[in-house]
């Protein structure tokens, strides 16, 4: 904040926003005010709706489903008791993971890799992640390998690591 001659300029940065009110005392801080009251529970808001993961806590969630040995990233869980689509989500998953601990190099699994984690024909690995890439959990890579979204992050944060957790009676 500074003043010359009567005149006060006020500089604020919030987040992304920046924003300079110049002018007498008594605008700056009727536009200062007005300023915030307006905008920051817009930003409030906007931060509730901006789907965020908090990697420590998805670590948290994962323990006892994902283990990592010898640079691979492992189900902890037998897949007799996991349907076709969570198997594959938590492998995508486990890849997610371990490319952010910097222990894979790439957070994508190519189809064939995926089928032989869950054994079962390349048809129905391919029609599973149909689906998967269908409801937005995982997508398809230029490169033709698959990884899991934001979005399905979040998800399986939020919905399906309980679900499991209480399937297998973690």
């Amino acid at each position: 904040m500074n003043s010359e001659a009567g005149r006060l300029t006020v500089h604020v940065k919030y987040g992304q926003v920046e924003k300079t009110f110049s002018g007498n005392v008594e605008d700056v801080w009727i536009a200062l005010n007005r300023f915030f009251s307006e905008f920051i529970p817009a930003f409030e808001i906007l931060k509730a709706l901006v789907l965020t993961v908090d990697s420590q806590k998805l670590m948290e969630d994962c323990k006892g489903l994902i283990g990592f040995a010898d640079n691979a990233p492992y189900l902890l869980a037998s897949k007799e008791k996991l349907t076709d689509n969570e198997t594959l989500a938590l492998h995508l998953l486990a890849a997610h993971l371990g490319y952010r601990l910097g222990i894979l190099k790439t957070d994508a699994l190519t189809r064939e890799e995926l089928q032989a984690k869950l054994g079962k024909n390349l048809k129905i690995v391919s029609t599973r992640l149909g689906e998967l890439v269908k409801s937005e959990i995982a997508e398809k890579t230029k490169e033709g390998s698959y990884r899991i979204t934001s979005f399905g992050v979040a998800q399986m944060q939020r919905e399906w690591l309980p679900k499991v957790k209480a399937k297998i009676g973690l």
